[in-house]
């Protein structure tokens, strides 16, 4: 089914508001439409969904991983190589530890970077529609529509107040 995306773009924060609850009224769901500004609004003050995170996974996963690794390299060297000096134990536990902090510390850091990478949606290859304004203080409302509710969709986002709606098309999504 062929989908359009519209862009209602908005001056006043009250007709955004407006705007989506007659989206939601008129049966679009939370994943048709998302709200757009370039001024840190809190989320959820247009009514849209709050996006849940999963950024806190990421340095959790990083850290397991850097630990490991650092065990195993320590530990797997130690035993390849086996030294004894002196009736000492074979693996060296403290400066084993020194190596395993800093493997957990590496891994936390660049998990938590591909993490924020990830959840941003970066790269983003199509930026879809979009209208300059937005980022001089307007807000914009971004909807996918089934081709036959375009009109019904426009004339929904005029009555909320939209000063301008651009079109596009976009890929059948699933």
């Amino acid at each position: 089914m062929a989908e359009r995306t519209l862009l209602g773009v908005f001056q006043d924060p009250n007709a955004v508001a407006d705007a989506v609850s007659r989206l939601r009224s008129a049966g679009f769901g939370d994943h048709h439409f998302e709200v757009l500004s370039g001024t840190p609004y809190p989320e959820g003050s247009f009514g849209e969904r709050v996006l849940a995170h999963r950024l806190y996974v990421f340095p959790l996963i990083g850290a397991i991983c850097g630990f490991t690794i650092g065990l195993l390299i320590t530990a797997g060297t130690q035993l390849s190589y086996p030294m004894v000096t002196g009736g000492k134990p074979l693996l060296a536990i403290p400066p084993m530890l020194i190596i395993m902090y800093e493997g957990t510390m590496l891994g936390a850091i660049l998990f938590t970077v591909i993490g924020v990478i990830f959840e941003s949606r970066l790269p983003r290859l199509g930026l879809g529609v979009y209208d300059p304004r937005i980022t001089q203080g307007h807000i914009g409302v971004a909807i996918a529509c089934p081709e036959e509710r375009v009109g019904y969709t426009e004339q929904l986002l005029r009555e909320a107040g939209a000063e301008e709606i651009r079109r596009e098309e976009a890929a059948a999504r699933t």
